[in-house]
């Protein structure tokens, strides 16, 4: 009696995708998400203006940006996005080379699997073209130190050209390779940068040209009472982890007062504790106090009286930076103050930035927390030059970190894709075909450079290549004439964890995303339409992006 009825085991309104249907549509979502970014890449890339749905508007060519802006639904664009935010978390810079490299080497899989290659063929080529790869670059890396200045500014403008920051590079860069190089650490022989301690403090108006590097911290904060002095030369700072204020109750209590003076002598005891806090810190030989809680009006007027600078409610983060920088111990009980908690600065001043008043602790001896001010006319301006910076910071910190370099403009790729079409030969079977494929994956990186300065990419692959079996390692793309020039000469270097990490996202998330050949996904899931994109394109974004989406 049950012949011909239908076996529901999946629960109704459930989608399922399986074979090479599930690939293809896996492969389309990852690549528009790729094909989204492409156009930003290189000295002349093109800019995008995401508009959210409160109204919100951001303009970046900073390929993370791009990604963590937009709404994706399909789970195999997330993984791409993944990529992204991996690359930025641990270079800060090559998150667009990683994302397309991951699109095209899904592009080139797609053509092999049409021609009947299996999936784990391709996966086992593919990990040993990136082994091979990885070995490659490590090959023609070349050393840096801390005293390489000019090789560190280099690193740093490379990472910032065709950025809105790319005009004043120069300038950005110095600032970038002075912050990273003060609060450079030797850990047993190991160069360690952190650079949470690098205070980044933006502030519209002014040029881009009047950000600056502070020896020191800045506070986006002012005195607290106008009877303090404005600067103060020859500071000694004392950071307090507790509030200057009479202490509350734990629990709910009331006092009955029915006299007059008992109420004054009341307030006379809160005022000789308050004066009491002053004079600890006054013994201790602070004319500055930091203070990350409360400061009583009482207890105000009495350090004006002292002529002391005061500051309260400083952030947790700036107070670790201020210890860091000046050499002073947080002290969380007044009791304990002494002369040798305190921190020293050259000057503590309270200065008008655009209207605002900001206090900048400077001159501070052998800082290991420094500041910098970004400047810039408009707040979208101020955003991506802070992009560009924290790009360059980035990558002037790894490449201390591993003291090695590579050069760009598609020469390292080159140099690559050469070594793989000949060891793609030694290998043999099926797995040289994916070996093959890989190497044409990483030709993408010349190849969308110049096509996005508008330069015939065939030519420039047929002279790279050319450049490249000339024994010309360095033989790089030159965007502003479209020469093949030495790219060490040009000054275009970059560190060798960018290099090694885009090789290793991209590899894996292709790899992962080329295994999957069955998509099952909830009613309401993800993965309808076409590709498994998001109908209407990005969710949100109303005409900002290009027509990629």
């Amino acid at each position: 009696m049950l012949t011909g009825q239908p076996i529901f085991v999946l629960k109704e309104g459930t989608s399922r995708d399986s074979g090479k249907n599930a690939q293809s549509k896996n492969i389309a979502a990852a690549r528009a998400i790729s094909d989204a970014v492409r156009s930003t890449l290189g000295p002349k890339g093109m800019d995008k203006m995401l508009v959210d749905s409160m109204g919100d508007v951001v303009i970046t060519n900073d390929g993370v940006t791009i990604l963590k802006e937009i709404d994706v639904e399909h789970p195999a664009a997330k993984m791409l996005i993944e990529v992204a935010k991996t690359q930025d978390e641990e270079c800060g810079d090559g998150t667009t080379t990683a994302v397309i490299l991951a699109g095209e080497l899904l592009r080139q899989a797609e053509l092999l699997t049409e021609q009947n290659v299996h999936p784990t063929t391709i996966n086992n080529g593919y990990r040993l073209a990136a082994d091979r790869a990885l070995e490659v670059m490590r090959e023609v890396a070349m050393p840096v130190t801390i005293e390489d200045t000019k090789t560190l500014r280099n690193i740093a403008e490379t990472a910032m050209t065709g950025k809105s920051a790319g005009p004043l590079r120069v300038h950005l860069g110095k600032i970038a390779v002075d912050a990273v190089t003060r609060v450079a650490e030797d850990r047993n022989g190991k160069l360690v940068v952190d650079l949470d301690n690098v205070k980044v403090e933006k502030k519209q108006g002014g040029t881009i040209s009047d950000s600056a590097l502070v020896d020191g911290i800045i506070l986006d904060k002012e005195r607290v009472h106008s009877g303090m002095p404005q600067f103060v030369k020859g500071a000694k700072i004392a950071l307090i982890d507790s509030a200057m204020e009479i202490k509350k109750t734990e629990v709910d209590a009331k006092i009955n007062i029915n006299d007059p003076d008992m109420l004054n002598a009341f307030l006379a005891e809160e005022e000789r504790i308050l004066r009491l806090m002053v004079e600890k810190v006054k013994n201790s030989g602070a004319n500055v106090v930091i203070c990350q809680k409360g400061i009583d009006d009482v207890a105000q007027h009495y350090m004006s009286k002292a002529g002391m600078f005061a500051i309260r409610r400083a952030k947790k983060s700036d107070m670790e930076k201020l210890a860091r920088a000046t050499g002073a111990r947080i002290v969380t009980n007044l009791d304990d103050l002494s002369k040798d908690d305190l921190g020293a600065a050259r000057t503590v001043e309270e200065t008008k930035v655009s209207g605002d008043d900001m206090t900048f602790v400077t001159g501070c001896k052998n800082p290991k927390a420094v500041s910098i001010l970004i400047r810039g006319g408009t707040e979208h301006v101020i955003d991506e030059i802070d992009r560009a910076l924290n790009d360059a910071l980035h990558v002037v910190a790894v490449a201390l970190e591993d003291g090695k370099v590579i050069t760009g403009g598609g020469s390292t790729a080159m140099e690559i894709v050469d070594n793989l079409r000949d060891y793609a030969a030694s290998v043999g079977g099926r797995e040289q075909m994916a070996i093959e494929a890989y190497a044409q994956s990483l030709e993408i990186v010349p190849r969308t450079l110049a096509e996005n300065a508008g330069i015939d990419a065939i030519d420039t692959l047929i002279k790279i290549r050319t450049a490249h079996k000339d024994g010309k390692r360095n033989a790089g793309l030159n965007v502003e004439n479209g020469k093949i020039e030495d790219m060490l000469k040009n000054n275009v270097i970059e560190p060798l964890r960018v290099g090694t990490q885009a090789i290793n996202s991209a590899t894996e998330a292709a790899v992962m995303i080329l295994r999957i050949d069955d998509v099952i996904a909830a009613k309401g899931g993800a993965g309808g339409g076409p590709g498994g994109m998001p109908g209407g394109g990005a969710g949100g974004m109303g005409g900002g992006m290009d027509e990629d989406f």
